[in-house]
């Protein structure tokens, strides 16, 4: 062992206990400080993957629901829940249960489409989120109004009913993904307008 190497010097000198407190604290602070930026390293490349797949993942989930709404099958799935709501069942009195659903449809995938442009543009990002965050805040004012969500076997409230409760209470996390979204999409597009 060379005592010419810095760092390997306190390691030399605590094996002979050659050494004071501080060249000791000195050391292992060091390697202290390895180990802490190899776990921030860690924590750094999680948080950029998990932050990707949050935007990503709520693309996906948007685009695609959104591409059901042009099948009957998901305009009939939606029809209770816009049915008993007050805020939205004055649309079947406009147009078709399928005409509501492909309309529904094109706004999805507008909205799938603008979040996934981050990248390009922020601006568009920020405005695809908010778009969603409105659909989410929609969707679950049905908690309140659709029948059957509370599970009557179990009691009632709180006990969510596995369809159309647990069915809805997932948006509950994809509002709080698309507010996260519409914060970082706005945040991102002042630094570029700036």
């Amino acid at each position: 062992m060379s005592f010419h190497d810095p760092s390997k010097k306190g390691e030399a000198k605590m094996a002979t206990g050659n050494y004071t407190h501080g060249e000791a604290f000195a050391a292992t602070g060091q390697r202290g400080q390895t180990a802490a930026h190899d776990s921030s390293s860690v924590s750094s490349r999680a948080e950029v993957v998990g932050r990707e797949l949050v935007r990503y993942g709520l693309v996906i989930i948007v685009g695609w629901i959104g591409l059901m709404k042009f099948t009957a099958y998901e305009a009939e799935g939606i029809r209770p829940f816009v049915a008993n709501s007050p805020l939205m069942s004055w649309v079947y009195g406009l147009m078709s249960v399928g005409g509501f659903s492909a309309v529904l449809g094109v706004v999805e995938v507008a909205v799938a489409i603008l979040i996934a442009l981050r990248p390009l543009s922020p601006r568009a990002a920020a405005v695809g989120s908010a778009v969603a965050v409105l659909m989410f805040l929609t969707t679950l004012s049905f908690l309140v109004t659709t029948p059957g969500v509370w599970e009557v076997r179990l009691g009632g409230f709180p006990a969510l009913s596995a369809v159309p409760g647990q069915f809805l209470i997932k948006d509950l996390a994809l509002l709080g993904i698309s507010l996260w979204t519409f914060g970082e999409a706005w945040k991102a597009g002042e630094r570029a307008a700036a």
